[in-house]
């Protein structure tokens, strides 16, 4: 436990819950990915089922770990944080964030009349990414304040803002 709370600059104990989340979230992601493989190549309901899973949800999980700590080395002195963890925060809510605002815009084009089963579907799908971009700013300072991060997150969102040439939007 020492090994990690030096490696993450981790202070407080209530800290800990974010490398345990992120390495949570990535077993996670890897099991969901297996899942899916095995479905793609017919292996479920077989002999091999469990194995295949537990095999590549392990697997899977070690090479998202690495990525995920090259990406830490690469963005460590370009992101300005105080403590290591808070990058582990950072990568947990730009996933959520993701996640939720591909997520919310289905629905969303639904409600608007823009159906998938009514409306052709390069109108659907162009529609949905559309919205995705404004779903995905609102929900990203939220979230990133929910997560102790909104400082981060603010001025993330200004500096992306002004780079799209949407810069008048802010205050």
């Amino acid at each position: 436990m020492k090994k990690i709370k030096d490696r993450w600059e981790i202070h407080k104990n209530w800290q800990l819950f974010f490398p345990f989340l992120g390495f949570s979230l990535v077993l996670l992601t890897a099991y969901w990915i297996s899942r899916r493989l095995l479905h793609t190549f017919g292996l479920n309901n077989t002999l091999v089922e469990w194995v295949f899973t537990l095999g590549s949800t392990i697997g899977l999980s070690l090479i998202l770990i690495r990525f995920f700590l090259w990406c830490f080395k690469k963005l460590e002195h370009k992101w300005k944080v105080s403590h290591k963890w808070e990058m582990i925060a950072i990568f947990i809510v730009f996933a959520i964030t993701g996640s939720l605002s591909g997520k919310l815009a289905g629905p969303l084009v639904e409600w608007i009349g823009l159906g998938e089963n009514n409306t052709h579907g390069a109108i659907y799908w162009t529609a949905r990414i559309l919205l995705i971009f404004p779903i995905y700013q609102c929900i990203l300072v939220f979230v990133g304040w929910l997560f102790g991060q909104f400082k981060f997150f603010w001025e993330f969102e200004k500096k992306m803002l002004k780079r799209m040439g949407l810069g008048f939007l802010l205050p």
